[in-house]
């Protein structure tokens, strides 16, 4: 039952994020690159998301996936998908906002250069994310991070059901409230294990790729 919960939540963290990185890894490069009139309220926008409550977006996710909401015939609510939606939401500000940040710290002189060599605009924004890896590694490791450790946003939309939608986080929240102290304190150690070993291959490949610089 353990493992079961641990891979699910696994399933769950990795789905979101990988989803995360694909939207907010570009959108991150391209806010920091791009002008336009309503930039500093995207920015904000942003900056706000970067720390959204988890029961907020699980609350409007419940809401966008009941019967009666706009993606309802879905039929998503109390399933994966609809955990991986709101951790998704989640994650998503921080991965751009910092992705965002790492591009602006890159000498700006750099774009100029690769513009005047006939760089196009993505080969030029390509070339800054690479400059900017280390930063970018840093952005998904806070997605990962804020994922993994939910329980708000997932208790809303997923309903902790056992052999369904129980995680490790959930778990322990259920077996705290049973007074089953030991169980909850070794899902939390798994749990910490988890997080432990993902962060410390993210640091391994931040390093060989600050390597290849």
């Amino acid at each position: 039952m353990v493992i079961e919960i641990a891979i699910r939540s696994l399933q769950v963290t990795f789905s979101a994020l990988v989803i995360s990185a694909l939207i907010g890894v570009p959108l991150g490069a391209s806010l920091a690159l791009a002008k336009f009139p309503a930039r500093r309220i995207a920015l904000a926008l942003i900056y706000t998301g970067m720390g959204l409550p988890p029961v907020v977006v699980g609350l409007a996710v419940y809401l966008l996936l009941s019967r009666s909401g706009p993606m309802g015939g879905l039929d998503w609510l109390f399933t994966i998908p609809a955990m991986i939606l709101a951790q998704t939401i989640l994650s998503i500000p921080l991965i751009v906002g910092i992705t965002m940040s790492s591009v602006l710290a890159v000498d700006p002189m750099l774009r100029i250069q690769l513009r005047a060599l006939g760089a196009t605009h993505w080969q030029a924004t390509r070339d800054l994310l690479l400059e900017a890896r280390s930063g970018v590694i840093v952005g998904l490791a806070a997605g990962f991070g804020a994922i993994i450790s939910e329980v708000g946003a997932v208790m809303l939309v997923g309903g902790n059901i056992a052999g369904q939608t129980r995680v490790l986080t959930t778990a322990i929240v259920l077996e705290t409230r049973q007074g089953n102290f030991d169980e909850a304190l070794a899902l939390g150690g798994i749990l910490l294990g988890l997080a432990f070993v993902a962060n410390l291959i993210m640091v391994i490949a931040q390093g060989r790729l600050r390597e290849i610089k």
